[in-house]
Order: structure tokens, then sequence, then C-alpha cells
């Protein structure tokens, strides 16, 4: 049953015009009919397209996870190798890592660093020859520029790698000290090489630097000795805590430091009671001057001629000091009558320690009748520098 294509009406295959509009039926509405039902006999194409579609689809995500699989087995290999320092093996996996998969940034970033420790390895090589030849710094040149092309990167191998090139200028630094050690270094070039020995942090560096301690405790403890023995205490002990610095535990200098501790408190004590013996005979001297300078050696009268009398005596310095102007005061009696009193000085002017001076003197007014005259000196007078009336 089919319908109008005017009025929609139902109508038969046989019949040519519409039975409700009249109108006469396309003469080819039987082939067009058939037309239709052929193109529904192709309904599953569509489907079948789609299905396609998905198969190639699924078969390659297949396809791109077997890639990424291959490429994450390569990655594995490749870190393995670099763990070994095999840098030449991990960058060819690295590269069919690549290959496998082209976004794989991990294995590119990978690769980069491995193609740097590849070459920061012959990079060693070459400070190892080098070394040999006793180029330190073009050595060690050579480590550090490796080291700081590679700052940016983390991970084990890089650990590692950092490392190894930690070693290696440790052992640089130490053929370096060695060195300098055999050329007899000064006091100064010890205490730079033992900061220099310190900072390698290895056993071999441990031992070099107890070596170094034990010259440098030598060379302190000899010239601290020397400013001992010519009493600097003060300098002995300052290159004593200065030895110290470098070698806290020796008991060496800690003895030493004790010693002239010790040795300055009893120089210093005997300082101070020599001082006060100084003094003491400083002022027992000065009393001596002052008091018992001049020792009266003899002194006498004999008449002369008319009414002369001659008064003559000796006296003899005591003092420590030269003793001058000396004056000798005395008086004379007459059978127990004071008859006068007078002065006279010494000659030479100047007496020094145990010299003897004299003294005379003549009186021409003394009456022959006085007998048994005699004479007592009174007091004598002297002068002592500076200037002082005794």
């Amino acid at each position: 049953m089919h319908h109008c294509p005017y009025c929609g009406t139902k109508v038969l295959d046989d019949e040519e015009y519409c039975l409700n509009c009249g109108k006469k039926l396309p003469a080819d509405r039987q082939e067009r009919l058939k037309t239709k039902k052929s193109f529904n006999n192709y309904w599953y194409i569509p489907i079948a397209i789609f299905a396609l579609f998905l198969l190639v689809s699924g078969l390659y995500y297949i396809f791109l996870q077997n890639q990424s699989a291959k490429a994450a087995e390569m990655y594995q290999k490749a870190e393995a190798h670099a763990m070994e320092g095999n840098y030449t093996e991990a960058v060819d996996s690295l590269e069919q890592s690549i290959s496998h998969d082209q976004s794989f940034q991990q294995a590119k970033d990978a690769l980069e660093f491995a193609q740097k420790a590849a070459s920061i390895k012959n990079d060693m090589e070459k400070a190892t020859g080098l070394l040999e030849k006793k180029e330190f710094q073009n050595a060690l040149s050579l480590i550090n520029e490796a080291e700081s092309s590679i700052t940016n990167y983390n991970g084990e191998a890089v650990t590692q790698l950092i490392d190894k090139l930690t070693a290696k200028r440790g052992s640089i630094k130490l053929a370096q000290l060695e060195q300098k050690l055999s050329q007899d270094p000064g006091i100064d070039d010890l205490k730079v090489l033992l900061w220099e020995a310190d900072a390698i942090q290895s056993d071999e560096a441990d031992e070099m630097m107890t070596s170094i301690r034990e010259q440098i405790v030598d060379y302190i403890f000899s010239k601290a000795s020397e400013q001992l023995n010519n009493n600097q205490f003060s300098d002995a002990l300052l290159l004593v805590e200065d030895g110290l610095k470098y070698a806290p535990d020796s008991e060496k200098l800690l003895s030493l430091k004790t010693t002239i501790d010790k040795e300055k408190t009893a120089f210093e004590t005997a300082q101070r009671q020599r001082i006060e013996q100084a003094i003491n005979s400083a002022e027992k001297e000065k009393k001596l001057n002052k008091n018992e300078a001049i020792e009266l050696v003899s002194v006498s009268t004999e008449r002369g001629d008319k009414a002369k009398l001659a008064v003559t005596g000796k006296v003899k310095s005591g003092a420590t000091i030269p003793v001058n102007s000396i004056l000798v005061e005395y008086s004379l009696e007459a059978n127990g009558e004071a008859l006068l009193t007078n002065e006279v000085y010494v000659y030479p002017d100047t007496l020094y320690p145990d010299e003897t001076g004299e003294f005379e003197f003549t009186h021409y007014d003394i009456d022959r009748k006085k007998k048994d005259i005699s004479i007592n000196v009174d007091r004598i007078k002297w002068y002592t520098d500076p200037d002082q009336s005794q």
C-alpha cells in the first residue's frame, strides 16, 4: 500500500489517479519505491565502518602502549648503565628509548645528562694525566668546571657522579699538599696547609693533618722554649696559644704553657724580692751616706813656737758614693775649760769610697800657760750628690 504524494491518501499499486484529489500519480512511482527498498539493504555499512575505526584505534593504542613499554625498558637500562658509570652505553639506551617514544621528555633530559656525564668522564681521565704531570691547578680547573656543568641536575646518578668528582678533587689536592710539604714549608705555610688538608675530609687527609700538626707543635715548642729561656714569658705564651689554635689537644704545648705560667710567677716573685732587697739596700746605703759616710781616723794637737797650736787629723770615706766639701768641727779644752771651737775643711775636697783625707789648722793665740790642751771633734759635715747637706 502506497500513498498519494499530493494529499497522502492511500492508493493501490495499479491505480493511476488518486481517488481523493484526482491528480495523476507519478508514472515512475514503482521504480522509486524499489530504489528506496534497495537503499535500506545497506544500513549496516556505517556500523561496519565505525567498528573498523574502533578496531584500528585499538590496534594503534596497543602499538603505542607497546612502544611506551619499550621506551621505559630502554630508559631503565640507561639508568643501570649510568649507575655503573657506563655513560656511553647509557646514551645509546636513551636514544633508543626516545626513538620508541618521541614524547618521552624524561628520557630526553636524562640523555642530556648522560652526554655531559660521558664528557665529564673523559675530563676526569684528562685530570688524571695532568695530575701525573703535577699540573695540579689545571687538573683542579677541569674538575671544577665539570661539576659546575651538572649543578642543575639531580638524582642518584648525579649524586654518584658528583661524589666521584669530589673524590678526584681530593686526590689532586692531596698530591698537591704532599708536594708542598716536601719543599720544607715555613710555619705560616704549614698553618695554611693544615686548613687545606682539613677541607679535603678523607682518611689520607686526616693522616696528613696529623703530620702537619706535629710539625707546627715542634716549631712552636722550640721557639717558645727559646723565649722562655730568655725570660720573655709574654712572647712565649703568645706563641703557645697560637700553636694551640692548630693543635688544641697537644699535651706538649699544654704542658709548656703550664711551665711558662709557673716560671713567670717564680720570676716575678724573684723580681719583687730583688726590688725589695734593692730598696732596702738603697735605704741602708742612703742612711750610711747620710750618717756614717765619714770616719775620723785620727786627730791631734801639737804645740809650736810661741803661742802656736797645730791641729791635725785624718778622715776616711766609708760612703758608697763620692763625698765632697767635708767640714770638721772641733773644740779645744784645757783642764776641763773650753777654750774655743773651730771648723776646718778636709783636703782633697772630694773623697771617693775608701779614700782618706787630711785636715789641719794652726791656732796662733793660744796662751802658753794653758797646759794639757785636748781636742774633741764635735761634728763632721759633708755633701753628696745631689748636693744635700749631711
